[in-house]
This record gives C-alpha cells, structure tokens and sequence, in this order.
C-alpha cells in the first residue's frame, strides 16, 4: 500500500536529485533537497484538506489528480507560475523572463519579490474564504467548541464570509499596502492589494460554487442510483452517471487545483528565500508537490480523516493562520519556519484530540459493554 501510493514519489526524488547533482553539482543537491523538506512542511495541511475533497472523487479521477494534476502542479505553479509573474511584472515575454531567471537570477528575485504583494492578497483571500466558509458551518463534530458553537450561529447570517473576508482585505490595504509604501519607498501597492483580493475572492466564489453545485447534484443522483438501475434494467437499457459524475468530478478536480495553487504560493516565495535558480527551485518545490499529492491519496484510501476527525479542522484552522501570515508579509517579512510550524503544531493539536477521542470512546464502549453483561447475568 504504501509503495503503491507513494511509489511515484520516490522514483521523482531519485531522478530530481541525480538530476540535481549530475547538472548542477553537490550544492544543487542539497538546495533541492532542502526545498523538497520545505515544501512538504508547509504543504501538509494543504493534502489533509485536499483529502477531504478527494475522498469524494472515484478511483479514475484519483489517478488524474495524481498525474495531469501533478503535471499542473509542478510545472504550472512551481515553474510556470514564477515565469509569468516575472513576465507581468516586467512586462517582458515569457521566453525573455525565463532567460533572465537564468543569467540574472538577482535581477529575476527582485522582481517577484516586487510582484508579492498581489501574489499573497490572492492567495490570502482565497484560503481566507475556505477558513472563513468552514468555521462558520455548524457541523455535527466539533474540535474547539467554545469557539466553533457560536461562530456556527453566526454563520446564519448571509454572505457573512464574504463581508469579514471584504473587510478584511480592505484593512489590509489601508495598513499594510501603506505602510510598506511609505517605509519602503516603493510604489503604492494598495489599489494592487486592492485589486488581486477581489480577484481571490471571486476566483473561490466561482470554482467553489461551482464544484459545490455539481457536488450537490451527484449526491441526489446517487440517492436515486438504485431506482435508476432498475427501471433501466427493464426497458432494456444501461443506465450511465459517467456525465453527471464527470462534470461534478471535473469542477471538484478544478477546485483542488486551484487550492493547491493557492498553497503553493508561500512555497513559492520562500523559496527565494534560499535559491535564485529557477530550475533548483522546480526541481525542490516539483518534488515536494509529488509527496502532497501521494500523502493526500494515502489519507483517502485508509480512511484516516474518518478515523481521526479533528484532522479536517486542525487543517483548516491552518488554512485560516497561513491566509492571515499572507496578507501579514505584504508588510512585514515572516520566516518560512514559522509558516510551516504554526501548520504542524495545529494539525498535531488536532491529531492528538482524535486520539483521546477514539480512546475515550473505546472505554465507553468497553463500559457499556461491561454493564450490558452484568445487567444480563453473564
């Protein structure tokens, strides 16, 4: 099971590292590694997030996560991304931004750094609206009560999401946006900011909506599945649910990509932190996409989320700390390691309130089976 799922994953690291080393030399090795690590760190609430999505596809659009959606990853947001950022920034062409990554790799951080501010409100407000939609549901589990409970009755209210997730943006503008304008010298970034939130907040209004709705009618169509089959089977037909299941599945395939995207952008960034040269930053980022990908495949087929069921709220917990640190180091500069540990720490809090969970509901039963024999004269 284990070779299975994470088999890919372990043949990419091997031909990324030869790679590595065979073109670049030793140090090339060890940035790649390191970014590998990095990536997987801050990553992994990302796979116990996109597990809960997954655990509702089929085992054909598992498979096409784990190839034409890695392939997106990899070379889209860890190679392709970077270029058109740099391309827009500059206003240059693709092939020129791919050049200067290669002879003036400085000159190439310098200007996405520049681009960040648009990159980490997009990003921001699109993991803040995910954090945002999920604590304000009220679900029959819940990890932090106290706090859960009466955010669950507040999210009665309509749209209430999208005001916070607005003001929030908007705060973010007149703060931030300024402050680093006026400490830095730079060019105002507040109608950027501005502009690259509303364009998350809509880009998950859009794909969430639409994978939410296809997602809705799968369900009812499998309520009805049996019925189906039988009334096919007597007018001598074989019922299909391959386009109704292919379009729910496609827009939720979609929605992941995008979430992975927007994941994927405090990899992106704190990768410069550590390499200027592109194709060490593909190679190390590539391969930490990989595992995600596996580990979210991993989480699916052993049940883990339905085992551990404080997972999904730690993950989202972490989702919503990580939007905030996004819109934060529009600012101020926030350390890689202090982004990936607050994910870990949360999702292990987590973790260890499934445990105890899963423990005191044993003895429960064990109590109460106990009881039962007693009562019964056994």
């Amino acid at each position: 099971m284990l070779l299975r799922t994470f088999g890919w994953s372990f043949a990419v690291t091997a031909v990324g590292l030869a790679a590595a080393a065979w073109g670049w030399g030793w140090q090339a090795f060890g940035v790649v590694l390191i970014l590998s690590i990095l990536e997987i760190s801050l990553s992994f609430d990302n796979a116990v997030v996109n597990a809960g999505v997954l655990k509702k596809m089929n085992a054909f659009w598992q498979k096409i996560f784990l190839t034409i959606g890695i392939l997106i990853a990899v070379f889209g947001m860890r190679l392709v991304f970077p270029v058109v950022i740099v391309a827009i920034s500059a206003k240059v062409g693709p092939i020129e931004a791919v050049q200067l990554a290669i002879d003036e790799p400085d000159q190439y951080k310098a200007l996405v750094t520049d681009a960040h501010p648009a990159i980490a409100a997009f990003g921001g407000m699109f993991l803040f609206m995910i954090f945002l939609d999920f604590i304000f549901e009220d679900r029959d589990i819940k990890w932090l009560g106290w706090i859960e409970r009466p955010l669950a009755k507040l999210g009665k209210v309509d749209m209430l999401s999208v005001c916070i997730a607005l003001i929030a943006l908007l705060g973010t503008a007149m703060t931030f946006a300024t402050q680093a304008h006026q400490s830095t010298g730079h060019a105002d970034k507040s109608a950027t900011v501005l502009l690259s939130g509303v364009a998350g907040l809509i880009t998950y209004l859009i794909v969430g909506g639409l994978s939410g709705h296809f997602e809705n009618k799968l369900e009812e169509e499998e309520e009805r599945e049996h019925e189906a089959e039988e009334q096919a089977k007597k007018a001598g037909k074989d019922p299909s649910m391959i386009g109704l299941a292919g379009k729910a599945a496609f827009f939720m395939f979609m929605y992941l990509e995008v979430l992975d995207a927007s994941f994927s952008f405090d990899g992106v960034i704190g990768a410069f932190a550590i390499t200027n040269q592109i194709f060490w930053m593909a190679l190390g980022l590539g391969i930490g996409a990989m595992y995600v990908r596996s580990l979210t495949v991993y989480l699916v087929r052993q049940g883990t989320l339905d085992d551990y069921v404080y997972l999904e709220h730690g993950a989202h917990y972490a989702i919503g700390a990580l939007a905030v640190i996004l819109l934060i180091t529009i600012r101020y500069e926030i350390n890689e390691i202090i982004t990936g540990l607050v994910g870990v720490v949360l999702i292990a809090g987590s973790f260890w309130s499934s445990v105890r969970r899963n423990r005191a509901l044993s003895q429960e039963g064990g109590a109460a089976e106990e009881k039962s024999e007693v009562t019964s004269g056994v």
